[in-house]
């Protein structure tokens, strides 16, 4: 893929992941990634990226490849029924990418996925990051409890922390 000056511009010049996601904003997005996981067997991992390195973006790197990266970093796909799920937002680029490990992405559609992110795009482009987000965990958390439901007895671990990444 060529680089494209405009988004090497956009990368270079990106405004900070914190402006948009400060502390208190994570804190909630963290609580709605809890609430959601109490339905489920699964787990859900929230990361939001500024920009990428400039030798990344001249190397033609997107965000889904990134989004890969992140998910293998993060250890997302370290849990015991193999259904971690990873949100990653790549401000600079205006892209979401959904993750999800082995044992969920052949129950999910691509449409179903599709509509997570235009769920979270809509909140976005409203000016609304934080509902966003947790909206996409709740419509997340809606697929996991569908294939992975919480039961009686389930050992209730945290297998991946709840609290956001600011990359």
């Amino acid at each position: 893929m060529a680089m494209a000056p405009m988004r090497l511009l956009r990368h270079l010049f990106a405004r900070s992941a914190r402006g948009l996601f400060p502390p208190e904003r994570m804190q909630r997005i963290a609580a709605a990634i809890a609430e959601g996981e109490r339905r489920h067997r699964g787990e859900i991992c929230f990361a939001v990226e500024a920009a990428l390195p400039a030798q990344s973006v001249w190397a033609g790197h997107d965000a889904h490849l990134r989004a890969s990266e992140v998910f293998a970093q993060l250890r997302v796909w370290d849990t015991e029924a193999n259904n971690g799920v990873l949100v990653y937002l790549l401000l600079a680029d205006h892209r979401i990418e959904i993750v999800a490990d082995r044992g969920l992405d052949p129950l999910v559609s691509a449409e179903q996925w599709r509509g997570v992110c235009l769920l979270i795009e809509e909140r976005l482009k409203a000016g609304e990051p934080e509902d966003a987000v947790v909206r996409g965990v709740s419509a997340i958390s809606d697929l996991l409890a569908e294939h992975f439901p919480r039961t009686a007895g389930d050992d209730d671990r945290n297998e991946l922390a709840d609290q956001p990444h600011l990359l």
